[in-house]
């Protein structure tokens, strides 16, 4: 293993974000505001949701961490992002980017290029489509669902570590972290039903801002975060089958998971790989 790391390390991450309580702002979309907040806030850490041209920038000003998320854009949200980018980078706060079904429209793809042209953000995060569109692979997505593999998006993700020279997250059945120094983390923890709870993917790019808040390296804090999230949602799936209920109190028992889970319980499920990408 040439880049260690423990499930004690990404644990004493998840204890940063619950004592330190980041605030994070998310300028998110329509659809995942409300589970967004509740994940972050289960977590530990503080969300703001805020895009009005006329505070983004003060309120950037205040935050540990922005994420940008392009789920459902128009033309002012798009330039709240801009706006907002421009001022973390410019403070040096950590950025996190969701590029929700790139390569889906042109518009989409318009809007997706104008974002990364203000500044490169600290981690982008998304399905195998939509990191292959982001990377300028060329790819047709179904929407928000990825129509590649994620061993077929490693490439493209690849490059995008070295475009940005930042850390990439891969989500899928396993979820790929790399960064541009070629450390590549593998998590294999998560449920199939945590993919028939909108937003889950959304919470995830969400929870990678408040662990960047706290943890000064971006490939940790992203490990961290997707760990949290895919050992969390293997219990709510557990617990919630075994009560023999479905996914509507399946994304409730997720909630209660991020905020009650311990370190044990997160020890002992934690499937984690940790190795150097070649390109």
């Amino acid at each position: 293993m040439s880049h260690p790391i423990s499930a004690a390390d990404l644990w004493a991450d998840v204890d940063a974000v619950r004592s330190k309580s980041p605030l994070v702002h998310s300028i998110t979309n329509l659809v995942v505001i409300n589970l967004n907040a509740n994940v972050l806030l289960a977590a530990g850490a503080s969300p703001v949701m805020a895009h009005a041209h006329e505070e983004v920038r003060d309120m950037v000003g205040i935050a540990q961490a922005l994420v940008l998320n392009i789920g459902t854009l128009d033309p002012y949200w798009v330039q709240s992002m801009k706006l907002g980018l421009a001022v973390a980078t410019l403070r040096g706060i950590p950025t996190v980017l969701d590029p929700v079904g790139a390569g889906a429209t042109p518009y989409r793809n318009e809007a997706l290029k104008e974002i990364l042209e203000v500044a490169s953000p600290t981690v982008i995060r998304g399905n195998g489509s939509e990191i292959m569109s982001t990377a300028g692979a060329a790819i047709q997505t179904r929407g928000v669902d990825s129509s590649a593999a994620v061993n077929d998006a490693l490439g493209a993700a690849k490059a995008l570590t070295q475009r940005t020279r930042g850390t990439v997250c891969v989500s899928g059945v396993v979820d790929h972290i790399l960064d541009a120094t070629q450390r590549w983390a593998r998590l294999s923890n998560g449920h199939a039903w945590m993919t028939k709870i909108t937003g889950v993917g959304c919470s995830a790019t969400a929870l990678i801002g408040a662990f960047c808040a706290v943890q000064s390296d971006a490939w940790r804090a992203t490990t961290a975060a997707m760990a949290l999230l895919g050992v969390a949602g293997e219990v709510a799936a557990e617990k919630t089958q075994a009560r023999g209920l479905g996914v509507g109190s399946m994304a409730v028992a997720l909630i209660d998971e991020l905020q009650l889970l311990d370190a044990s319980t997160f020890t002992q499920r934690l499937r984690l790989e940790v190795d150097t990408w070649r390109a």
